[in-house]
């Protein structure tokens, strides 16, 4: 039986790796301050389409309502969309709220590479009263959890979504909210797309190349504060000022790995003010990594115009192939042990054996088919030592413990033992 189109199953391995991820992730999101909540799975259509409306339908899992006062329901694309909305509720939450999830999300795009329809995602967000330090906190959150995971080579782009607007508006000679998204999403394939492509597409749609053209001059800016003062004349630019903060706020908190890039705008169009994104210097064909921003607008959406908003989110299946790209060891595993037995009449003191050490807190293996005991040795090879209970040893009280990297044996009495194996752990 095969399985839907975007699919996938997640084995033993690939899957450890994913919650070598996850693990990380909760890790600094407590370092930071941020309380882990996961957003119902399921929302309504008309929330999942609160800022794109009828257009959601082509982008989610969706199913008629049953019961159709209430509308059609669809599966979250995303955690921001419903922990905006938990949060919009909660006129009594303690602000600044700052939330992290972690989990499956559902896209009905077309799969792509290390994108199945099903994907992992981290995410964190802030709401409140907030100003650029809050940004500044967000980007700087993401670069220590690279740093955590050792992912080497990644850089951050930043940008301002009303830098690209502004020029858009200056070169097209108009601020009609078409155009101007149309162009975004133009200025967002450049990564993805080529040129030609790009400008062949957005023809066919009525645009004028030679205008296009300049959006993609503008967006291919990319430096520092000072390198792009330099070039361009940035009190023209809507933004800028804000992404100043923003960059100097991150270098007093010692991110480095950081610049500006005019490209980066994002692609769903609830972002409003800063915006970055996240790239394996040495594997960009894989794409971001992570992307997030300033999105004011969204809290707005759901009654609460009081609220700010500003986050980020990672998908966890391009880092784990990132990570695998720069055969990364995705942490320390856990030791395996191996309990064998010498025959079935030791199998009951092997079995009780075995778990009094799971007790200890010890991976353990034991064979429970009675194999002959070279069968239980082959089927160890995970394990570096194991524990052999032979009938002329546990008479005189004693365990053979064996080194299966260095083929040597030593024999303990159970307390010995567990010093033994507590030493070996440490």
């Amino acid at each position: 039986m095969e399985l839907p189109r975007g699919m996938k199953d997640f084995e033993n391995e690939e899957f450890s790796k994913v919650q070598f991820i996850k693990e990380n992730f909760l890790e600094v999101s407590e370092i930071f301050g941020f309380k882990l909540m996961e957003p119902s799975a399921i929302e309504f259509l008309k929330t999942l389409g609160i800022k794109s409306g009828e257009q959601a339908k082509d982008h989610v899992f969706w199913w008629e309502n049953k019961d159709r006062k209430l509308g059609d329901i669809g599966l979250r694309f995303d955690f921001t969309i419903g922990i905006s909305r938990y949060v919009a509720g909660q006129r009594s939450i303690k602000l600044p709220a700052k939330i992290s999830s972690v989990g499956g999300v559902w896209r009905y795009d077309e799969p792509q590479k290390a994108r199945f329809r099903y994907f992992n995602q981290w995410d964190i967000e802030i709401f409140g009263k907030l100003n650029l330090e809050h940004d500044a906190e967000v980007i700087e959150f993401t670069s220590k959890f690279f740093k955590k995971i050792n992912l080497k080579n990644v850089e951050i782009d930043i940008s301002h979504r009303k830098l690209a607007e502004s020029y858009i508006h200056k070169i097209f000679e108009t601020e009609d909210a078409k155009t101007t998204a149309d162009i975004l999403r133009a200025v967002d394939k450049i990564a993805k797309k080529s040129k030609q492509e790009i400008l062949s597409e957005y023809k066919e749609k009525g645009y004028s190349s030679e205008k296009l053209e300049k959006i993609i001059q503008f967006s291919e800016t990319i430096g520092t504060p000072e390198s792009i003062e330099a070039e361009w004349d940035t009190n023209t630019l809507d933004g800028w000022n804000e992404i100043k903060v923003v960059f100097e706020s991150l270098r007093y908190r010692n991110v480095k790995n950081i610049r500006i890039n005019f490209g980066i705008v994002r692609g769903l169009d609830y972002y409003s003010g800063i915006v970055f994104e996240v790239f394996d210097t040495t594997y960009r064909e894989i794409g971001a990594l992570a992307g997030g921003g300033r999105y004011d607008t969204l809290p707005a959406l759901f009654g609460r115009d009081d609220l700010g908003a500003t986050g980020v989110a990672g998908g966890i299946d391009r880092i784990r192939l990132a990570l695998e790209n720069q055969k990364s060891e995705f942490g320390t595993s856990r030791q395996r042990i191996s309990v064998l037995y010498v025959n079935g009449e030791m199998r009951n003191t092997a079995i009780t054996l075995a778990s009094e050490l799971r007790d200890e807190g010890y991976c353990i293996d034991i064979d429970l088919n009675d194999k002959p005991l070279k069968k239980q040795m082959e089927q160890s090879i995970d394990s570096k030592f194991t524990i052999i209970v032979a009938p002329r040893e546990i008479d005189s009280g004693m365990y053979i413990l064996r080194n299966m990297t260095e083929r040597s044996e030593k024999q303990f009495s159970k307390d010995d033992l567990f010093a033994e194996l507590e030493k070996i752990n440490s």
